[in-house]
């Protein structure tokens, strides 16, 4: 608990994390990645801005990458909510079975290549299903990112048994049941792990999206890039971004109802169009850089289709045997995504 320290003690010299002068408010929002990749570029520094400028500098927002605060990537959203940052960006699947709805929307191909189209889904099925769950934070938005691409030393995978034996690092608990369906040996660990893994043997590769290859170095420590076919994702990850909630709600009205402006379906669209934009940025520097761009064949890509059938069956059951109706939150998700393509 030594990282709330340095938060107690300027708490008690009136220099707290959030602070209230003259109906003046700044907010310390935490994340855990380079500020050069995708989210915070085109995400949080113009959301940031945007809430400075339309509150005509009332409200600052501070954003600290790397975890400059304190704590880890897993336990973010308990920073958040005990108030030891403002707010900051979660993954919550970086604590398996904590919040086991979400996996949902991250099970194999339910999600479409477009972040915008998958976070417009993510926000639909929060509103439906997540809400009671964050109740002790604001959410401010929940979205997705682009698609999980395999990334690897040596050859680029071409069939399911290449998949046969490689460590691979896996973010969620659906990508590494995946992965361990396609006979892999998947290893889960947070984004800030996954270069020196790689670095030092520990994985030979793993699933993550185009437009985070550049900031982890990835063209410098894999030698390919391997997608499926068509035209949805072999895996997705589930974020929010949120903020303290006696913070939020201690904030004078009209202060508040800016956040509120800068938030919802809006806010969740915005940030899945930041991926898609890194994702076309990544995927250059990938290629630029003389390393192997791959698609599986349709035929391959079916066969990793049909394990990931299996891969949400036996989630059904085992959300069934936890009380929860598994077949009604996949079907939820499904209908979110039908519900969210972009024309």
């Amino acid at each position: 608990m030594h990282i709330f320290k340095p938060a107690a003690v300027a708490a008690a010299i009136g220099l707290s994390a959030t602070t209230l002068t003259a109906q003046e408010v700044t907010l310390r929002f935490q994340h855990f990645v380079s500020p050069a990749s995708a989210n915070p570029t085109y995400f949080m520094q113009p959301w940031a801005d945007a809430i400075e400028e339309q509150s005509e500098g009332r409200i600052k927002v501070e954003l600290y990458p790397f975890m400059q605060l304190g704590g880890s990537a897993p336990n973010q959203y308990d920073l958040i909510r005990d108030g030891a940052i403002d707010g900051g960006w979660v993954i919550p699947g970086y604590q398996p079975n904590r919040f086991p709805e979400a996996e949902a929307m991250e099970l194999p191909f339910m999600t479409t290549k477009s972040g915008e189209e998958a976070s417009a889904a993510a926000w639909q099925f929060t509103q439906e299903y997540l809400m009671d769950d964050f109740a002790d934070v604001h959410v401010i938005a929940a979205h997705m990112h682009g698609p999980g691409i395999v990334h690897k030393r040596g050859e680029a995978i071409e069939t399911v048994e290449d998949f046969a034996g490689l460590k691979l690092r896996g973010p969620s608990r659906p990508a590494t049941l995946l992965l361990e369906e396609l006979g892999a040996t998947p290893i889960g660990m947070p984004v800030p792990a996954f270069p020196e893994a790689l670095s030092k043997g520990v994985v030979d590769g793993g699933v993550i999206t185009w437009e985070m290859s550049p900031s982890l170095k990835l063209n410098e420590l894999t030698d390919s890039h391997t997608d499926v076919a068509g035209d949805r994702a072999l895996y997705n990850l589930y974020f929010i971004w949120a903020m303290n909630k006696d913070v939020y709600e201690g904030m004078p009205d009209d202060l508040r109802a800016i956040i509120d402006a800068n938030s919802g379906m809006m806010a969740s669209q915005w940030a899945g169009r930041a991926h898609d934009t890194g994702d076309v940025i990544g995927r250059d520097v990938m290629a630029a850089d003389g390393n192997e761009i791959a698609e599986l064949s349709e035929e391959e890509t079916a066969r990793i289709m049909a394990l990931g059938a299996e891969v949400t069956s036996n989630w059904i059951t085992e959300m069934d045997a936890k009380g929860f109706d598994g077949a009604a939150l996949v079907r939820s998700a499904q209908t979110a995504v039908a519900e969210n393509l972009l024309d």
